[in-house]
């Protein structure tokens, strides 16, 4: 039986991704899911030494929101 990717919340599907790592189907799914889901930042392509340091501090930051929720 095939699990249902569309009744699954993101993080049930990222987790199922993570133990199941060779089930593409499901990868791309949640790809389609992140990239429609709107939650996403995208983050311009670091090319100075200030610019990447913004960059490290930003993601550093939201991975710190991720870890507090």
């Amino acid at each position: 039986m095939k699990p249902a990717f569309q009744d699954m919340s993101i993080d049930q599907l990222r987790t199922y991704v993570l133990e199941h790592r060779e089930d593409t189907r499901a990868f791309k799914n949640l790809v389609d899911r992140l990239k429609t889901d709107g939650s996403g930042v995208v983050y311009p392509c670091p090319n100075t030494p200030e610019i990447i340091e913004v960059a490290r501090t930003a993601i550093q930051e939201r991975l710190a929101q991720k870890k507090a929720k």
